[in-house]
Parts: structure tokens; C-alpha cells; sequence
């Protein structure tokens, strides 16, 4: 029986030095390696030129590069694109390019699926099939970046983590990616340019706390009453907002980052004044600024976008009351591009058991 290759990206450049010392193979060649990996995004072995023949095809051999490709793309009118990554074992996620004039932001999956099961989100009817690793995710940034350059002759700016899955619920991997995203030994882009969004597990925020982090964390709030948060997001039951906010306030205490809290509007349901006054009181707990995200409605109609003068009403309480507040129009609506609308739906897509739970 032939030995399945082993992923050379899922190793540490040590253990690839350690791996080609064994085989009586200059030390240095495991960083001219590691550097086409992470530096140069390099996907296959033949790329990497500065190694000997002998040498790539001995990798060509042994390893394999698990290397994320675009399944399909669709277009906005809005210029956002949407892809679908086909991952090494043919499961499907979704990422998305938003272009607009002063920055190019990718939006990228960390999982295959979601556990959640928040009501007004598509990509929380898709069964959490597993996470996504380290370099899965590193890539989707790449293949976007590639894209923003391609299509709009423009550098990647922002990333954010955002598509689908719960990051936090694939914490040692999204570290992982950010990472190599921000090393000098990979892409090198700021973490300050890395917003990582959250339903709200307040562990998990305890320990972007204890570790350090150094990209922006959002915490996807959309009610700042537990009656209300616990109708629209089940994960509100066992990370109500007072051990939300305990937790928010142990995380800047350690990194003296301020939250973004992203606030999803409904029609008739979080959209008064009333709304607004417990969302200026939970904003009271540690610095923060306040994303109201115009609602993208879903199949079922439960919810539907709220009015405009309800939003601007809402976001003029909050903004007077000292809150940095943006009202955020949704982009890439019309390819089911814009936030909660990920779900796999593009016909292209065959990966038939994402396919099949997104229908029933």
C-alpha cells in the first residue's frame, strides 16, 4: 500500500530542515523552500527554480502542496467578486473580493460549514463539515490578492475573516494563517490591516487576550438584549452579554485594542430607539465603534431589511451619544456576495453535500 504524501506546508521550517538533514541534504535548502511557500506562494514543486532537479523531484515524490483553486467566479455590478474555493478534498467555501475607492478588502471562509445556526445568516443552514487549515485559508487571501491586482490593478489593503464558519471555533488554525499572512517570512501584511469577526464566544476572546493578538477583533452583536440575541443567535444561550462583556473587557485590558461591533439592522425587530439606548449601554464597557450593517434578506423571509429613515434614526442616537458609528451598504447583493449570504448556492459548484444541506 502506497504511503499517502504528507502537506510540506503543515510543516515547520525546522521540520523541514530537520527532514532534509536526515536525507543528507543542505540545511539551507529547507529555507529556499519555506520562502517559496510562504514568500513566493509558489503551488506546485516545478516553481521553485533555485533548487536542484533532483531535489524537487525527490519533493515531487514524498510531499504534496494542498493548493486551494477557484471553482468559479461570479461578478457584481458593484465590481465585488465572489468566488468558490475548491479545497484538496473537493469540499467548497466562499470568498469575496470588495472593492471599493479607498481600499481592497478580502473576505475569506475559515470553515467548511458552520455550527451556529444563526437565523439570518445562509451559511449557518450548511452543515460544519470541518476547519479549514492554516494554509487554506492563507491561500484564499493570495488567490484574492492575485485577483484585486488582475481585474483592478490595485494591492490588497484589509482582510477580514468573515465568510464562512466561526474563526474562533478554529482558533489554532486562524492564528495560524494570520501568521503567515503578517511574518516577514510570508506575505508581511500589517495585523492591523486583519479584522477576525466573532458570534461571541467569550473563552475564546479571553485567549486572543492571553496570546497577544494584534489584528482587530469584531464581535458580531446585532441586539444588545439577551431576550432578542438569543431568538436570532443560539450561541447567545451559553455566551450571554454580560459574560460577553467580562470577556471584552479582559481582552483590551491585555491588548488595549479597541472592538468593532458589527450590528446587522432588521425591520421591526432591533430597530429602535429603544435598540439603540441597550446598544449605547453595552458600548459603555471598553472602547469600541459600531458597524450598522444593512440586512441582506435569505430565502425564509423572517427578517427583512429595516427602513431607511429607521437606520439613519438609530445611528444618529448612537453617533450622539459619543459612539463612532458607520451605516455599511451591502455589496455584491445581486451574486448572493453580501454578509450572511454565503452559502454555496453558484450552479458551478459540484460539491454535491454542501449543495444537498443548503437545499433542505
Amino acid at each position: 500500500m502506497i504511503a499517502a504524501k504528507k502537506d510540506i506546508r503543515a510543516l515547520t521550517l525546522n521540520e523541514i530542515k530537520e527532514y532534509f538533514v536526515s536525507m543528507n541534504e543542505k540545511p539551507f535548502r529547507a529555507k529556499q523552500v519555506y520562502e517559496w511557500l510562504w514568500q513566493k506562494s509558489a503551488t506546485t514543486f516545478d516553481e521553485m527554480s533555485n533548487l536542484p532537479a533532483s531535489l524537487r523531484q525527490h519533493l515531487i515524490d514524498n510531499f504534496t502542496i494542498n493548493a486551494v483553486e477557484v471553482a468559479s467566479q461570479q461578478i457584481s455590478s458593484d465590481r465585488t467578486i465572489k468566488d468558490a474555493f475548491r479545497l484538496y478534498d473537493s469540499h467548497i467555501v466562499e470568498g469575496v473580493l470588495i472593492p471599493t475607492e479607498k481600499r481592497m478588502t478580502a473576505c475569506i471562509s475559515s470553515q467548511v460549514g458552520c455550527s451556529l445556526t444563526c437565523k439570518f445568516c445562509a451559511t449557518g443552514r450548511l452543515e460544519r463539515l470541518r476547519n479549514l487549515n492554516a494554509d487554506e485559508i492563507y491561500d484564499q487571501v493570495v488567490l484574492i490578492r492575485n485577483q484585486a491586482m488582475d481585474n483592478y490593478n490595485q494591492p490588497l489593503t484589509n482582510i477580514v475573516y468573515m465568510g464562512m464558519g466561526e474563526p474562533l471555533l478554529n482558533y489554532k488554525n486562524v492564528l495560524a494563517s494570520v501568521e503567515k499572512i503578517t511574518s516577514p517570512e510570508g506575505l508581511g501584511m500589517s495585523p492591523s490591516r486583519i479584522t477576525v469577526s466573532t458570534a461571541g464566544i467569550a473563552k475564546m476572546i479571553m485567549k486572543l487576550g492571553d496570546d497577544g493578538a494584534k489584528f482587530n477583533l469584531a464581535l458580531s452583536l446585532h441586539a444588545a438584549n439577551d431576550v432578542k440575541r438569543n431568538h436570532i443567535m443560539p450561541i447567545n444561550e451559553h455566551n450571554a452579554l454580560e459574560a460577553l462583556a467580562d470577556a471584552l473587557k479582559y481582552y483590551y485590558s491585555k491588548t488595549k485594542l479597541a472592538v468593532t461591533y458589527e450590528y446587522i439592522i432588521f425591520k421591526d425587530f432591533n430597530d429602535t430607539i429603544e435598540d439603540a439606548k441597550e446598544l449605547v449601554a453595552f458600548c459603555k464597557h471598553i472602547p469600541c465603534k459600531v458597524n450598522v450593517i444593512e440586512y441582506n434578506p435569505i430565502d425564509d423571509g423572517e427578517f427583512q431589511k429595516a427602513d431607511d429613515d429607521k437606520i439613519n434614526a438609530f445611528a444618529a442616537y448612537v453617533r450622539n451619544r459619543g459612539i463612532m458609528i458607520s451605516v455599511r451598504r451591502s455589496r455584491g447583493k445581486d451574486i448572493d456576495a453580501a454578509c450572511g449570504q454565503l452559502a454555496n448556492k453558484n450552479e458551478n459548484v459540484t460539491d454535491k453535500k454542501l449543495k444537498k444541506t443548503a437545499e433542505n
